[in-house]
């Protein structure tokens, strides 16, 4: 089990500060350049996560089309060559440029509705390295998991928010995490906070009775 300041560590920035946001409408995700299969297997993780959450899934945002966007390439130069990119992301050259000085592997930009709830996300990866050599099936949970909260800076720097299942191989969210995302998503919870004392109310949600989780309630790959 978590303790109150694991949690709020959770979602604190480098600076201190608490900053939490879940979405505040349903998702409608968009996937580039992958292959067929690997978009079924992303698909399949976001749709794992959001039903933990109890959150919903739509094919269309009315005002962005798709609101949850992830990319997938090789290089970081690839972006700046995505018809209207620059539109969405603001001041997209600088921020390729930092983005390559610091041989980073994937970038992830929110936007937020007038309550401080998640109104779109975007998520950029670039395969190569480590991250081309991940599993797709881990690849994606994470992405997922990534994408249904603003988790704080260092929230999985040091811990993945997946293990896997001696027994099986299967990689699997972790049981604590799942917690928080499900907590973190009941509806008496505000979409946004910005005080650690949001923390301690996840925590008390932490300590209800649960019931054990099924496949449906643990999102699983194999």
């Amino acid at each position: 089990m978590m303790t109150p300041a694991e949690i709020e560590a959770l979602f604190s920035r480098a600076d201190g500060s608490y900053a939490f946001a879940r979405w505040g409408r349903p998702i409608a995700p968009i996937v580039f350049g992958v292959e067929d299969e690997t978009l079924k297997t992303v698909k399949g993780a976001l749709e794992a996560v959001v039903t933990l959450a109890g959150h919903q899934m739509t094919e269309t945002d009315p005002e962005l089309g798709a609101n949850l966007m992830l990319f997938f390439f090789r290089d970081w130069d690839e972006l700046l060559e995505v018809p209207d990119l620059g539109r969405l992301i603001p001041d997209l050259d600088p921020l390729v440029a930092r983005l390559k000085q610091a041989d980073a592997s994937q970038y992830r930009a929110f936007r937020f509705d007038d309550q401080g709830g998640i109104q779109a996300c975007f998520a950029f990866l670039r395969m190569s390295g480590d991250m081309a050599r991940l599993p797709a099936e881990t690849l994606a949970l994470t992405q997922a998991v990534q994408a249904v909260l603003t988790w704080g800076d260092s929230a999985f720097a040091e811990t993945s928010p997946l293990a896997v299942l001696p027994d099986t191989g299967a990689t699997i969210l972790r049981p604590e995490i799942a917690g928080v995302i499900a907590a973190a998503y009941d509806r008496m919870m505000p979409v946004a906070a910005a005080d650690s004392s949001h923390a301690l109310r996840l925590f008390a949600r932490l300590q209800a009775p649960v019931t054990p989780p099924t496949d449906d309630a643990a999102p699983t790959t194999h």
